[in-house]
C-alpha cells in the first residue's frame, strides 16, 4: 500500500522583537538546522545566517534538480551530474516588501544528450516541479494557533 500522503515540516522559532531579535528555524527530520536567521540578514549581509529567501531557493533548487533528472532519465538521457542555482529576488521597493522574480539556472553534464533536447528537459521539469507549480497555482494554507 503507498502512502497517500506525505507530511514533512520546520519550526521556526523568534525571540524579541522582530527590528531586534533573532531566531532559528529546525526541520522535524534533523538534516535541517537549527539555522540562525535574523531581519538585518533578510534585507543585508548574510553574516552567517539564512533567511526565509534563502530557504525557498534552496527548497526550489532541490526540487528543480530531481524533477529535471527525472525527466532526463525518462527521456533515455540520463544526467552524469545537473547543478540547479535558485535565486529568490526580494524587492524591497515598494510598499509591502514582495518576491519579485525566481530564476533557476541550470546546467548539466549529459553525454546521450543535446542543448535543444535540455532546454526542452527544462521546461517539463518546470511543470513537474512541486515547488514551482505550488508558487504559480492556488495551493492552501492555512494559518491557525493560540498564545501560549
Amino acid at each position: 500500500m503507498s502512502k497517500q500522503r506525505v507530511h514533512q515540516s520546520a519550526t521556526a522559532v523568534w525571540t524579541g522583537t522582530i527590528a531586534r531579535g533573532s531566531g532559528a528555524v529546525t526541520g522535524s527530520s534533523g538534516a535541517l538546522g537549527p539555522l540562525d536567521v535574523d531581519l538585518p540578514t533578510r534585507v543585508g549581509e548574510a553574516e552567517g545566517k539564512t533567511t526565509p529567501e534563502e530557504l525557498l531557493a534552496a527548497a526550489h533548487a532541490t526540487c528543480f534538480v530531481m524533477a529535471l533528472g527525472s525527466v532526463l532519465a525518462g527521456r533515455k538521457t540520463p544526467p552524469e551530474r545537473l547543478e540547479v542555482r535558485a535565486t529568490v529576488t526580494l524587492d524591497l521597493s515598494g510598499e509591502r516588501p514582495q518576491i519579485s522574480l525566481i530564476e533557476l539556472d541550470a546546467q548539466g553534464d549529459v553525454p546521450a544528450g543535446d542543448n535543444a533536447a535540455f532546454v526542452e528537459a527544462l521546461a517539463e521539469a518546470e511543470e513537474r516541479c512541486l515547488i514551482s507549480r505550488v508558487l504559480t497555482n492556488g495551493t492552501t494554507i492555512r494559518a491557525s494557533g493560540g498564545l501560549s
